[in-house]
């Protein structure tokens, strides 16, 4: 059976929009969709998709499927990757991988809707978003569980979800907390962040060195300690970005 031939060119693609979150950089962006629930997101849909007869009907749907671009990653790839579920040392094949450095950096997540507001254009509002701000999407699809959630189905090197880290706050920490109108949330955001140990894997071990994270309009300065055989995130700072 002779095999189709494949296009001569390449297809071409328009973001119908993009993302507004609370993580300005990629560093510390969960490495999975519904992991910081307390994180604030929403998609914005661009003209000609703007219309709100594009989003008829999805309000019946409590969770979507997000088809976006890794636009932070370098468009070099490679058919190896360090997966961090493997210590950043051990490689697998880019296709074993949810890696960001994919041949067309193409991303999928699956978000939950909280909200839907057509009173200027379309705005959805999106909770577990695990995107970078100004994250261009492709498209959208409902979430159907009875399709594709497969309990029975295997996982390899990353069955269970990443352990969770305690997190502790400095009293500087705190007072910076306190003085903010959203300062329960961000608490909360940090934690989540914090607790699944955003740094590199090649780089863990370093107890000593002080670490930056950006979440909304500030940066969380944190290190790691090591006590009674158990990893601890302090936040010993929140400044303004």
């Amino acid at each position: 059976m002779t095999s189709p031939t494949p296009p001569a060119s390449g297809y071409t693609m328009q973001p119908i929009g993009h993302i507004e979150s609370d993580f300005p950089d990629k560093f510390g962006v969960p490495r999975q969709p519904g992991l910081a629930s307390a994180a604030r997101a929403a998609l914005i849909l661009a003209p000609p998709y703007d219309d709100p007869l594009t989003v008829r009907g999805l309000e019946a749907f409590s969770h979507l499927w997000l088809t976006f671009v890794f636009h932070h990653s370098p468009e070099r790839w490679s058919p190896l990757v360090r997966p961090p579920r493997l210590g950043g040392n051990a490689k697998v094949g880019v296709f074993a991988s949810r890696s960001t450095h994919r041949p067309n950096r193409l991303g999928q997540s699956l978000v939950e809707l909280l909200g839907i507001d057509t009173r200027n254009g379309v705005r959805l509002v999106l909770g577990g978003c695990d995107l970078v701000n100004g994250t261009p999407v492709l498209d959208i699809k409902p979430y159907l569980p009875w399709a594709e959630a497969r309990p029975e189905a295997r996982a390899g090197y990353a069955p269970e979800a990443p352990p969770q880290l305690a997190v502790r706050f400095s009293d500087e920490a705190e007072a910076a907390l306190n003085e903010r109108n959203d300062g329960d949330s961000l608490r909360e955001l940090i934690r989540q962040v914090l607790a699944q140990d955003p740094r590199p894997a090649y780089r863990k071990g370093a107890e000593s060195r002080l670490y930056g994270v950006r979440l909304r309009d500030v940066d969380v300065r944190f290190r790691v300690i090591e006590e009674a055989q158990a990893t601890l995130m302090e936040v010993v700072d929140i400044v303004p970005a």
